[in-house]
């Protein structure tokens, strides 16, 4: 009985055996499928998270940007919001973020809230810094929000994850842009390198009538092509060289930054390679107006013809220059007040022929702006 037994076993356990990888299979499908479904919606929602992190950057940087351009050429605050919101939303909208340009809520009727925000910070690098929005003289910050949830834009759908009930994700991206406005002087990099700086000063009631709208227009920068073109552009120009009567003992000229002896060599080479620590080291290591908001510098009334080259070598290249608003003693003896800086471009280089033919020729350059204005800074990512 036993043997029979066992004889029956053996011939009916291979049978009944028989489908148990097939449940197994169906069973792991099911979870190899719940996690391909969760790798694919989680590596799409990274993706966008991405995109929607570029899109706020680039809003961020072009709206600062645009406001700072504004403020170049001298507009009211109100203007420059105007136009930097616009910026923000054009460049948002210009970002693809799964397929379509997001929306920023515009937020017009509290500008202290929303998707864009334009205000006041002195921790520039603090991007978390609660802005002030009420002194618009002192703007100087664009925070911008990026959203993609059931108020605008639409939750980031999913895709498998529906399976399980789970239809979309918000997903959200912020950066933070400021300006540099009050800039007080310049000191070399870390790490070395040259400050783009040009030792000619213009200046004071010059600039200011510069400022309000006084000057020519004959001169167009191409920056596709990199050249400048005769004709109007509605950017005014001024000359640079001290062709006319300031009012004061001196006129403008260079200025010496670095060795109170500098020769028309070391003159060319800043102009072509910027201040470099070693002239820095005469001045203590840095250019600084005092708690007072002025700098001494030992200069030269009149600019040398023999950095016309290296003047034309520069055309249309951003650079910056002092403003000044006294000088005191003749010639080489010259002591300029300085009082603050402009950013500006050449366009324009004469330095022979009649005195009154010379020039050099200077137009504002929006990516310096006018006095203290230096650069822009993308604060978050």
């Amino acid at each position: 009985m036993t043997q029979a037994t066992n004889m029956i076993f053996r011939r009916r356990s291979p049978a009944a055996r028989r489908g148990a990888i097939t449940v197994l299979a169906a069973i792991f499908s099911i979870l190899m499928l719940g996690m391909v479904a969760m790798s694919v919606d989680v590596g799409y929602l990274l993706s966008m998270k991405e995109e929607m992190q570029r899109t706020a950057d680039s809003a961020a940087l072009a709206a600062c940007w645009d406001y700072g351009r504004n403020l170049s050429e001298g507009n009211d605050a109100t203007v420059c919001d105007q136009s930097a919101r616009a910026t923000a939303q054009q460049f948002a909208t210009s970002n693809q973020i799964g397929n379509s340009g997001p929306l920023l809520d515009a937020n017009s009727s509290n500008l202290a809230t929303g998707d864009l925000v334009i205000g006041y910070t002195n921790d520039l690098y603090n991007p978390a810094a609660t802005l002030d929005t009420t002194s618009t003289d002192l703007f100087n910050t664009v925070k911008v929000h990026v959203r993609r949830d059931s108020q605008l834009n639409g939750e980031a759908p999913s895709f498998f994850a529906k399976i399980f009930g789970h239809t979309g994700q918000p997903l959200y991206a912020d950066a933070t842009a400021a300006i540099v406005r009050d800039v007080r002087g310049f000191q070399t990099p870390n790490g070395g390198g040259t400050i783009e700086l040009l030792p000619f000063a213009l200046d004071e009631p010059t600039w200011l009538a510069w400022m309000a709208g006084s000057g020519e227009d004959d001169f167009t920068w191409n920056r596709d092509t990199q050249t400048v073109h005769s004709g109007c552009d509605d950017k005014l120009e001024v000359n640079l060289y001290p062709n006319q009567d300031t009012g004061s003992a001196g006129n403008r000229g260079t200025v010496d930054i670095g060795s109170y002896n500098n020769s028309t060599a070391d003159i060319a080479r800043q102009i072509l390679c910027g201040i470099s620590e070693a002239d820095l080291d005469y001045h203590d290591g840095k250019l600084e107006l005092d708690h007072c908001g002025k700098l001494m510098l030992n200069g030269d009334t009149g600019i040398s013809a023999g950095v016309k080259d290296e003047l034309k070598a520069i055309i249309g290249e951003p650079r910056m220059i002092p403003i000044f608003r006294d000088v005191t003693n003749p010639g080489n003896n010259a002591m300029y007040e300085i009082v603050c800086w402009m950013g500006i471009q050449i366009m324009d280089v004469k330095l022979t022929g009649p005195m009154n033919k010379k020039h050099v020729t200077i137009q504002a350059y929006p990516g310096l702006m006018k006095c203290r204005f230096l650069r822009v800074l993308l604060c978050k990512r």
